[in-house]
């Protein structure tokens, strides 16, 4: 796991698989800092993150209120509704059995394990295109399995893309 920060101060954090750690650092330090962020040391940004399982499912013909008292009931700690998605939020732990008491009733999209912020931060339009554009960039690395940040998008910066 490697901590930085990318532009405007937004908090990042990288999970990795490699077999060669000195150059997955200096790949992830490398695209820091040209576009305008920095590594961190361990534990810098971490502390606001909280793992969380995700169990999303389709939004068409659920009854948003019902269906949150629903996963609630089955385990989650927080349900968030979009117009195309319901995200069913759970401990690591609880994921398994969420996810099974969910798919009795829904068909799932998918199931995942998540870094969830604490507290977000919102950035000017021309940070937010930086680091949506870090990001991607980040994903891409062949090592990097993850990327997490606390900044929350709007949907100017996301269509850009």
């Amino acid at each position: 796991v490697l901590e930085g920060y990318g532009p405007g101060g937004a908090a990042i954090l990288v999970k990795a698989l490699t077999s060669n750690r000195n150059r997955t650092i200096q790949d992830v330090r490398q695209l820091l800092a040209r576009h305008g962020g920095s590594m961190g040391e361990s534990g810098c940004v971490s502390w606001n993150f909280q793992s969380m399982g995700i169990v999303t499912v389709d939004n068409d013909d659920v009854n948003s209120d019902e269906f949150a008292l629903f996963a609630i009931d089955a385990g989650a700690d927080d349900v968030k509704t979009s117009d195309e998605y319901v995200e069913i939020y759970t401990k690591p732990q609880d994921l398994e059995e969420v996810r099974k008491i969910i798919k009795s009733r829904k068909t799932i999209v998918s199931t995942d394990f998540a870094q969830i912020p604490q507290t977000t931060m919102v950035l000017n339009e021309k940070q937010e295109s930086q680091v949506v554009i870090l990001l991607e960039l980040l994903e891409e690395l062949d090592d990097v399995q993850h990327v997490f940040t606390n900044v929350e998008f709007s949907g100017t910066a996301l269509q850009k893309d």
